[in-house]
């Protein structure tokens, strides 16, 4: 037995182990950094709201009847700013736009359950405190399970559903699966704060192509959205435990979509690459009344690329005829019943 052999080799792996402890660690240190430096450069630019011990970033703009927007996932409530919904809504209406729990400048306190229903009851009662009452409710992507949660659950309470590029149904997701191990406690920390943010810079570009695909990108979105922001450690936690979610959440919800009876409408681009057109056929179907706009030429994104569609079908369900109305200048002004706060 070579005992000189054994001991050399010992000291090697365990130089080598040393040295993967040592990188793991300083990319903590730089992801850390950078996410620090994400949030000065993106300060958060509506006002904070506490509910159930969870701290939200809202923004509350407009007048009129109320409508609230809920973002997917890997974007964060601004989405609706940079698609320019958000200003063709705020002229005639009230205008609510949450950061879902984890994203942007909300919370997402570890060891709670965040599957749809969880983020419908929340965001309930966060609409309560600022007295909305009955509001038209549009999801995108992920924020569409949010929007059926609750119109399932407080149907009293919703005055009807926008729904844009939504999953609706289970099936076998291959995404799903890729995320999984990101949502896992501890094995989860460690990859997002370590190798899980590099893997996100290099495949952006990608991603970004198919979120939109078949149509380009748009100029405003490569301008104004923040891949930064989109890869702190924390909002990877919440993207890939929504991500892990997804199934299980329209799994639960299905059996419900018969029952309701509010005015929906339902909206899909014909080229998505991320959630087929099809499960907006299948959904419409299966809702007594609803309506279908299928987007020829769009994909994922389609509020992006088919906004002023977008806008008019969320005005005809709050009951305003005519054109999407811009704010003064097209800009977005503050409510003043709830002026932004730092």
């Amino acid at each position: 037995m070579d005992l000189f052999g054994s001991l050399q080799e010992l000291q090697s792996w365990q130089a080598v182990l040393l040295a993967v402890v040592l990188i793991l660690v300083l990319l903590a240190v730089v992801n850390h950094a950078a996410a620090r430096w994400a949030e000065r450069r993106n300060p958060p630019k509506g006002a904070f709201i506490e509910v159930d011990r969870v701290r939200l970033h809202y923004s509350d703009r407009g007048s009129g009847p109320p409508i609230l927007l809920v973002h997917g996932n890997v974007v964060t409530g601004d989405d609706y700013d940079i698609s320019g919904v958000a200003e063709r809504l705020i002229g005639t209406c009230r205008v609510i736009i949450f950061d879902r729990p984890g994203f942007g400048h909300s919370e997402r306190p570890r060891w709670r359950p965040w599957a749809a229903m969880e983020q419908a009851r929340l965001l309930h009662k966060a609409l309560a405190e600022l007295g909305v009452r009955r509001p038209v409710v549009v999801g995108h992507s992920w924020g569409t399970l949010v929007a059926l949660a609750l119109a399932i659950r407080y149907p009293a309470d919703t005055a009807g559903l926008v729904l844009l590029s939504g999953y609706y149904f289970p099936t076998f997701r291959l995404d799903a699966v890729m995320v999984a191990p990101g949502a896992v406690p501890l094995l989860g920390d460690i990859l997002r704060y370590t190798i899980s943010p590099l893997f996100g810079w290099l495949t952006m570009p990608l991603t970004k192509r198919i979120m939109f695909a078949p149509a380009p990108v748009t100029a405003r979105f490569r301008a104004e959205y923040s891949t930064a922001m989109a890869l702190r450690p924390s909002q990877i936690r919440a993207t890939c435990v929504d991500g892990t979610f997804m199934v299980s959440s329209a799994k639960r919800l299905r059996a419900h979509y018969r029952a309701l009876s509010l005015p929906v409408t339902i909206i899909a681009g014909d080229g998505d690459k991320i959630v087929s057109h099809r499960h907006a056929e299948r959904l419409q179907a299966a809702i007594s009344g609803s309506n279908l706009r299928i987007v020829a030429g769009a994909g994922h994104m389609v509020h992006h690329v088919a906004t002023d569609q977008v806008a008019e079908a969320i005005l005809m369900l709050t009951g305003i005829a005519g054109k999407p109305a811009y704010g003064a200048a097209g800009a977005a002004a503050p409510n003043p019943r709830h002026p932004p706060e730092a």
